[in-house]
């Protein structure tokens, strides 16, 4: 057992083979020193006169982080070194060729591996020779088992290349190397990969050393393969990409629309100068026949292989096991929804969507169980909307009781629900604080085009809601108005948005009052509707009336500002802020960054999945005449909506959670110490947000402290300079005027991620 703050002895052999001498030292050499140890065995000047010990190297160890590949320190010619490699083998897939690989693998001829040296040929300049071996398979499953040969003199290893010769990738978790039968001498190689099958690409697969390098540090042997596999993952740009790539390249937001099956599907490129958005991952696929713009949508949506779903978690998460639960479940439905002006009559018609459940004819009910049974669905995704109840008597469809309907069922109807829910509903990250410079409230829209800019939203109206005795002047300096704005963002939809079948649609302004005990109380609701070529434009403020027809035109405003509140958290705050404009990153890391670079590891368990995420929901959610625009509002105008948010609103440099919430005015820098205060003392998004986002930069912080020792170290390091040129230089600029239309703060222009 090596340990690794204690010095390794290997005993010296000269003259013969030391097949049990360690070839590696426990992948954390920094020094070498000549010293005495007993234990060792063989002849000639190696063993000392009349002693009987053989003279030694000591390799001294520290850390697992300075573990250099994989050291040959023997006097000895040659060592016999085992390679075991481990494959997880995919689930339930079978193939025509399958009987051919299974015998390659019982002759050893389907797994080739190089070692490849990390120090170069002092007497060349040039690389060391590559030590090959086949792999053969053991009984053990998933297990791959090598043997070579290697020199006295070939040097820690500093890398593994594979060539699979299967008729069909193979995912290999891992590569363990040992010199002969010392167990203490392994080190093992991280893999965790997808390797193609020599038939689609003869290219062999590189893995790095544990060890990570900054470029400057990398060891001579290996630094022309890291730059090889660089340029690998960024590829030529042309071509259409296969199942089995690994290249990261970068394309607009053109393949949403299929215009080829339906004109109606036809949709705006996004990602140019009109509509900027985030790059999404190129796929190489042909054009639309009617709309040369537009990617033509067939087959599954290409993202590079190491990207996509482990098999498990494609048997957990997938936008296919959904999309097969609901059409276990629609058809049941769908005699009951067959009529578009199917409308609640009452309340107590909502109430028994929870209570009572949908009655369903037996053979439909009967039928919808058993699709569900058959993709394993009934117990998995579709419970968290509905419950198939079958007993003797009754078959119903029935939606699971809301957490908050449990504990008041008329919650939802309170001003105080209301106000919390903009703090810890599911978009708390929109309100912004009212102060001066933002009042009276105007809207920046062009008055030409949308009617007068000036909010009803009075100084009058809101000081006649207020429930103290303060004037709003006072209030705004006293850091107690905020407002949920959703006007301009909305407004130049409305007239579209009204013109799709059953939809309706204002923009809205809501202002909170921030209350003694801590609390916020809704003052007043503003909803607009633009002018048009034969209406003037129509704008009214709504408040908590005395009587009851005010009173319910209240519940309607807020019921409207609700509605624009869950749209434009899941377009703009989920999708666009968390999904899409991460993948732009995420493409460059992989495009510019080393696998052996630290910042690399550092965000790669981060960055995993996403991109495979983002492509389903092209394919399947924000697509044309997809799940998004079927559930939503905005109908066809979602996505494009998004992108005039993300145009008037996303910054790279506000991003952080400090930085949003100062922009925003919930928060402040205090003088003395720099610190973060909360202008909202109960603010759960930010009170929790802000513990996670400590963690989180405390810990990277130390980490690239580890490798950064000063500003130089970073500039100097090509490919973190690479990378960020990359990621900053490829858009032009999407950056918000002086205030935005959802909540955001004035703002100074700045480099937006959105492509060219």
């Amino acid at each position: 057992m090596i340990h690794l703050n204690q010095p390794l002895a290997l005993a010296s052999v000269k003259g013969s083979k030391a097949a049990g001498a360690p070839l590696f030292a426990a992948a954390a050499c920094c020094g070498v020193q000549r010293g005495a140890a007993g234990g060792g065995r063989g002849s000639g000047s190696g063993r000392r006169r009349g002693v009987g010990r053989a003279v030694t190297r000591r390799i001294s160890c520290s850390t697992i982080e300075e573990a250099g590949g994989v050291s040959a320190v023997t006097v000895g010619r040659t060592l016999t070194v085992t390679a075991t490699v481990t494959v997880q083998p995919p689930i339930g897939v079978m193939y025509a060729a399958r009987g051919l690989d299974d015998l390659g693998d019982l002759f050893g001829k389907t797994l080739l591996l190089e070692l490849v040296s990390s120090e170069l040929d002092p007497r060349t300049g040039m690389e060391k020779e590559r030590i090959s071996a086949f792999a053969h398979r053991t009984m053990k499953d998933g297990k791959y088992v090598a043997e070579f040969t290697v020199p006295a003199t070939f040097g820690p290893v500093g890398a593994v290349l594979v060539e699979n010769e299967h008729h069909k990738e193979m995912f290999i978790k891992d590569i363990r190397l040992v010199t002969g039968a010392d167990d203490s001498s392994a080190v093992t190689f991280d893999c965790n990969s997808w390797v193609h099958s020599k038939s689609d690409n003869p290219e062999r697969r590189i893995f790095f050393t544990i060890k990570s390098y900054l470029p400057s540090s990398t060891p001579k042997g290996i630094s022309a393969l890291r730059k090889k596999e660089l340029e690998t993952l960024r590829g030529d740009g042309r071509g259409e990409r296969k199942f089995f790539d690994r290249v990261y390249d970068y394309d607009v937001y053109n393949d949403l629309g299929d215009p080829d099956y339906r004109i109606e599907h036809l949709r705006p490129v996004l990602g140019g100068d009109d509509l900027p958005y985030p790059r999404r991952c190129r796929t190489g696929r042909p054009r639309s026949e009617i709309d040369r713009r537009t990617e033509k949508r067939r087959g599954a949506v290409y993202v590079p292989r190491d990207e996509q779903f482990s098999d498990v978690k494609g048997m957990t998460f997938s936008a296919a096991t959904v999309r097969s639960g609901l059409h276990a479940v629609l058809p049941a439905l769908e005699p009951l929804l067959a009529n578009q002006e199917l409308r609640f009559p009452h309340f107590p018609a909502i109430d028994s969507l929870y209570n009572v459940g949908i009655p369903l004819p037996a053979q439909l009910n009967a039928a919808a169980s058993a699709a569900a049974a058959a993709t394993s669905v009934a117990g998995g995704v579709i419970p968290r909307v509905v419950r198939m109840i079958e007993d003797t008597t009754d078959h119903v469809l029935r939606f699971e009781v809301p957490e908050m309907l449990e504990r008041d069922r008329f919650s939802w109807f309170r001003d105080e629900e209301f106000a919390r829910q903009v703090l810890a509903g599911v978009n708390p990250v929109c309100i912004q604080l009212l102060t001066v410079l933002e009042f009276p409230i105007v809207s920046k829209l062009d008055p030409e085009v949308y009617g007068p800019p000036e909010s009803v939203l009075t100084k009058e109206v809101l000081e006649g809601r207020m429930v103290e005795a303060v004037t709003v002047e006072e209030a705004m300096a006293q850091r107690r108005l905020f407002i949920l704005d959703y006007h301009d963002v909305f407004l130049p939809y409305v007239h579209r948005v009204r013109e799709l079948p059953e939809t309706t649609l204002y923009a809205s302004r809501t202002v909170f009052f921030l209350t003694q005990a801590g609390t916020l109380a809704p003052l007043a609701i503003e909803l607009t509707r633009p002018q048009s070529p034969t209406l003037p434009q129509w704008k009214r403020a709504f408040v908590h009336g005395a009587d009851a027809t005010l009173s319910w035109l209240w519940k309607l405003a807020k019921a409207h500002v609700v509605t624009h509140d869950t749209g434009y958290h899941q377009l703009v705050s989920h999708w666009m802020r968390t999904h899409c404009c991460v993948e732009p990153y995420i493409i460059a890391a992989n495009r510019q960054l080393s696998r052996m670079h630290p910042v690399y590891r550092l965000l790669h368990p981060h960055f995993r999945y996403t991109m495979e995420i983002n492509a389903l929901a092209r394919e399947n959610l924000i697509n044309a005449d997809g799940i998004i625009e079927e559930s939503f509002w905005p109908g066809r105008y979602a996505i494009e909506l998004s992108s005039v948010a993300y145009a008037a609103t996303w910054r790279f440099d506000a991003e952080a959670l400090p930085e949003d919430l100062v922009r925003r005015g919930l928060a402040v820098h205090r003088e003395d110490d720099g610190e973060i205060e909360l202008t909202i003392k109960d603010y759960p998004y930010a009170n929790d947000g802000l513990l996670v986002w400590g963690s989180i930069k405390q810990w990277a912080s130390d980490y690239v402290y580890f490798y950064y020792k000063s500003d130089e170290d970073i500039a100097g390091d090509e490919e973190v300079q690479a990378w960020w040129e990359e990621v900053r230089s490829c858009a032009p600029r999407a950056t918000p005027t002086r205030r935005t239309s959802h909540g955001g703060r004035p703002s100074t222009p700045a480099t937006a991620w959105s492509g060219s």
